[in-house]
């Protein structure tokens, strides 16, 4: 019995905190779900018999999708990707889902994957990707016998982890539904039979359903458990039947060392390192040519974490690797297909090239600093969002200033004028006190020095 094995192993119980949301407002927040048509037999209706079973499960609402079209791209594979994304998320647009569940049948099981909003940015608070598959026998699928309680139990628990979230009161309520169902799995005595094959992706959604729960705040012995389900999922890779289900499990222990580095303050230097061996053991597997949306997420946080390194260990290396791994990601999120998380990228290039101009004393990678944030103004317009674009005005009346004390250049520091004037009238408009206070003592400074030059 597998998941009487996990249970007894992994997944104790954990208390409930009812302070963390109240019964009245956990029933105001539904999460609604959307399951598409499986790609099975015709005969078939294993996604009209999940939606029913789904129907049963506390704060979700579950639809069927039933609409015909062709699912060939549900294979997974390099040349289909973006036909999947892009279909998902028009269904997604339309029926306003949270997550949308697709199925395929694959010899005798059914391959489930879960896909959400803005899934491919740097936003919400998921560690679950598209990519994620979880296997199960496709006979609980095609019979009449009710859903297996263990396994819908998982399937719930996939579902809520997969919620991509950046409303503060929909996240406390997935963390505290996580909590109910980490102790259904750990209480569940009705666990059905599973072979072998299945263990890596159990293992590595049940990974998963502890990563979310633990969210931004995690303890230590909640990220052992999570280190151990997915080291044992890591143990049966000869069981996966595709490298990028290895590339996934690679990477949620990225996550989990990123997790322990950031928030758990022992050793951070070698959760550091762990977590990019890991997050690099993931690329290999998810490469920029085959799987791009993967690849520049993960390099994305590389970047963030050759970023921290440099800065407990003043590693030049480590911020220059940080520079290329956050160049990476933009290659990827494209001005054209990712606006927002776009602009985010030039704003963290922006940040991170001003660093490392200022370490290699260079003035062309402050120009390439200021293209950044100027690249960024693209999307934060002064319409847009005013106080955004007068801060990034500000950054870049710093970088001149800092370049005209350096070159002794008279024309640096009316440059860093003029940007410091426009974010004042903003910061003036919008009674910014402090803001205002800041750039009158930079406009005072820069005018002193134009007097001297």
């Amino acid at each position: 019995m597998l998941l009487e094995k996990l249970k007894n192993i992994f997944l104790q119980p954990r208390p409930l905190n009812p302070e963390d949301i109240s019964p009245e407002e956990a029933l105001l927040i539904n999460f609604k779900v959307v399951i598409v048509e499986f790609a099975d037999n015709v005969e078939s209706s294993g996604g009209e018999k999940l939606t029913s079973a789904l129907k049963s499960c506390e704060g979700i609402s579950a639809y069927y999708f039933d609409q015909p079209f062709d699912k060939t791209f549900l294979n997974l594979e390099s040349r289909t990707l973006f036909d999947l994304v892009d279909k998902g998320q028009n269904i997604l647009d339309k029926s306003g889902a949270d997550v949308l569940i697709w199925g395929k049948k694959e010899s005798d099981k059914i391959r489930i994957n879960f896909q959400t909003p803005f899934q491919y940015e740097n936003s919400g608070d998921s560690f679950s990707t598209l990519l994620d598959s979880l296997y199960l026998p496709s006979s609980i699928f095609e019979n009449s016998a009710p859903f297996p309680t263990s396994l819908l139990n998982l399937l719930y628990g996939a579902i809520i982890s997969s919620l991509n979230l950046t409303d503060k009161t929909r996240q406390i309520q997935k963390r505290y539904l996580l909590k109910k169902i980490i102790k259904k799995l750990s209480t569940d005595n009705s666990a059905k039979s599973l072979s072998i094959e299945y263990i890596p992706f159990v293992m590595n959604f049940l990974g998963l359903i502890y990563l979310n729960f633990c969210g931004n705040s995690p303890q230590e012995k909640d990220l052992k458990i999570v280190k151990n389900l997915l080291e044992t999922a890591l143990a049966h890779s000869n069981q996966l039947n595709n490298p990028i289900h290895l590339g996934n499990i690679y990477h949620h222990i990225g996550q989990m060392y990123y997790l322990a580095a950031t928030h758990i303050a022992r050793k951070p230097i070698n959760s550091y390192r762990n977590a990019i061996s890991n997050y690099r053991l993931a690329q290999k597997y998810l490469s920029k040519y085959n799987y791009p949306y993967d690849y520049g997420l993960i390099s994305y946080k590389l970047s963030e974490l050759f970023y921290n390194y440099w800065r407990q260990k003043e590693d030049l290396q480590a911020l220059r690797d940080a520079v290329f791994h956050l160049r990476e990601s933009e290659r990827t999120f494209t001005y054209a297909l990712f606006p927002d998380f776009w602009a985010q990228i030039q704003g963290r290039l922006g940040y991170l090239l001003t660093l490392l101009s200022n370490a290699a004393i260079s003035n062309e990678i402050a120009d390439l600093a200021i293209a950044a944030y100027k690249n960024q103004q693209k999307i934060v317009t002064e319409n847009r969002d005013p106080v955004l674009w007068a801060e990034i005005q500000e950054k870049i009346g710093d970088i001149y200033l800092r370049q005209g004390k350096k070159e002794a250049r008279k024309e640096f520091f009316e440059e860093a004028l003029e940007y410091f004037h426009d974010a004042l009238y903003i910061f003036e408009n919008m009674n910014k006190t402090t803001d205002i206070q800041r750039l009158t003592a930079s406009i005072k400074k820069t005018t002193t020095l134009i007097s001297y030059h």
